[in-house]
């Protein structure tokens, strides 16, 4: 019988510092705890970020959020907002924050290894001054979420070398992989449904509820 890791899991930071030792300074001090210039060309570059969030009882959820570069919005030296699109309305992360109020954020860059960290405060806000101007994928969005900036910093780019992600020679090929269609046709579970049917409901999402 394969050993529960959990029952033999670390319990504390001194016993992980037993191992790793302590971080190096220059990785404390690249923390700027703002949106200071490189921050906001580094975000007007991302068309994607992840949004890590957790609910009340501890579980925890990151979902991917995207659109045109730039689709978040610096609202000032300490701010920053995410429009939220049309989903499925499952609201994992909305009501995550809503609950807890935090929330941190990767922001990813096409070809680029290094990403940007931003950790903080965060809330979801239905303000029609506010979503007027989050219109990059085409119309102000129902709400936003809005993560002020306690954390802020470039991340390395080791674990992007190591998975050689942009590169394409790397990447499955078509057929290696289940298609999305398959992926959910399997998990819905649904003796009614065939994969051709998901695949019609996902061109149709895709053509006509994308914004």
């Amino acid at each position: 019988m394969t050993p529960d890791p959990f029952e033999s899991a670390l319990t504390g930071e001194a016993q992980l510092r037993s191992i790793y030792g302590e971080p190096m300074q220059r990785a404390l001090k690249k923390d700027v705890a703002q949106l200071d210039e490189m921050c906001r060309r580094l975000i007007a570059a991302s068309p994607m970020v992840l949004v890590a969030s957790h609910a009340a009882d501890g579980r925890c959820d990151v979902t991917p959020r995207g659109g045109p570069p730039g689709f978040v919005s610096v609202l000032d030296d300490r701010r920053l907002a995410i429009p939220d699109a049309t989903g499925n309305r499952r609201l994992d992360t909305l009501v995550n924050v809503v609950s807890t109020g935090r929330a941190g954020l990767i922001f990813l860059i096409p070809g680029r290894d290094t990403t940007l960290r931003v950790n903080g405060p965060a809330c979801v806000t239905a303000d029609p001054e506010l979503l007027e101007g989050l219109n990059a994928v085409g119309k102000a969005p129902r709400t936003a979420i809005v993560v002020e900036a306690e954390e802020a910093y470039a991340h390395c780019p080791k674990a992007f070398v190591r998975a050689q992600l942009w590169d394409p020679e790397t990447w499955p090929a078509a057929g290696d992989l289940p298609s999305p269609a398959e992926v959910s046709h399997a998990h819905m579970r649904d003796p009614e449904l065939t994969v051709e049917e998901v695949e019609r409901q996902q061109r149709e999402a895709l053509i006509h509820r994308l914004d």
